[in-house]
């Protein structure tokens, strides 16, 4: 990890990682670029899945200019897609290699995008990207997790998802669209999907931790919106938000941190912004048991029905 610009006092200690195999989405750039840098640093093989190629491998050589040794591969996945997705789950399921770490981290803002956008799917873009890909993947391969001594799983979450709703039966389909509900929405889901894989599989040893970043000026995040950013404005994202290292740093600690029930790994700052990972209280609306069992429900038909 030389080289990277995280605080030291606040980053989390990891493991002994070697021999352990992890899966983080959106690694090709910003957080998940840092996530995958930091479990391969302690010795993991990184699966990286891409939807570009050779934005996979300019992240790849990132990684390997400061170590050398990093044990990365990259696969294809386009979570907009769910023959892209199911292809992956075929491809993994088919090796029968346990996977010990999964991050999810991937995501689309359109925020500064006004126009609904719809997957070849026929689901809104930030639905299927943000959750229904990622449970997707997640109920495909949970045989190569459940399969690990100690599985983990890490769900990146955001602060929209603390004033979002959720409405299954359209989820801006045809309804009412702002790309801030869109994406707010889809986070929503993300989390309560998330705190349900763990109630389900908690017995089986599997251990989830739902975190979020606060927010990462230096990131391709939102990129219409910060374009058209006043200066000030983007100067002032920058004193409150975290480099992408830093935050990276919640969903590393919940890798490693059995946070207790109706917790969630978040920056300690100010408004949650920034700063180190702590464990604090969840939102109340992902504190709903009764919606994370309709979510789980959805993304299971789904998946089982296979590709739309």
């Amino acid at each position: 990890m030389t080289g990277v610009r995280v605080d030291r006092a606040s980053a989390v200690q990891l493991p002994d990682l070697s021999g352990a195999r992890a899966l983080v989405t959106g690694a090709s750039d910003g957080i998940g670029l840092e996530i995958a840098r930091a479990l391969a640093g302690a010795g993991a093989e990184v699966l990286m899945p891409v939807r570009d190629v050779e934005k996979g491998e300019r992240a790849a050589s990132r990684i390997r200019e400061l170590d050398p040794d990093a044990r990365l591969r990259l696969v294809d996945l386009d979570l907009a897609r769910l023959d892209s997705v199911q292809a992956l789950v075929a491809a993994l399921l088919a090796e029968g290699r346990p996977i010990d770490l999964v991050v999810l981290n991937a995501g689309v803002v359109l925020l500064g995008d006004r126009e609904r956008h719809m997957s070849v799917d026929g689901y809104e873009v930030h639905f299927q990207t943000n959750f229904l890909g990622h449970a997707v993947l997640v109920l495909g391969i949970l045989p190569l997790l459940l399969a690990s001594p100690e599985p983990r799983v890490a769900v990146q979450g955001s602060l929209a998802a603390a004033s979002a709703r959720l409405d299954l039966d359209d989820e801006f389909v045809t309804g009412r669209y702002t790309p801030l509900r869109a994406y707010g929405s889809s986070k929503l889901a993300l989390g309560l999907f998330a705190l349900e894989l763990g109630r389900r599989h908690a017995d089986d040893g599997l251990r989830v931790g739902l975190c979020h970043p606060g927010i990462a000026p230096d990131t391709a995040i939102a990129a219409d919106l910060r374009a058209k950013a006043p200066a000030y404005q983007r100067r002032l994202s920058r004193r409150l938000g975290n480099t992408p290292a830093q935050a990276a740093q919640p969903a590393l600690a919940a890798l490693t941190t059995d946070a207790a029930p109706g917790r969630l790994i978040a920056p300690s700052g100010l408004f949650q912004l920034s700063g180190r990972p702590v464990s604090t209280t969840l939102p109340r609306r992902l504190d709903d048991p009764a919606a994370a069992a309709r979510v789980w429900t959805l993304a299971q038909r789904i998946a089982d029905a296979g590709v739309a």
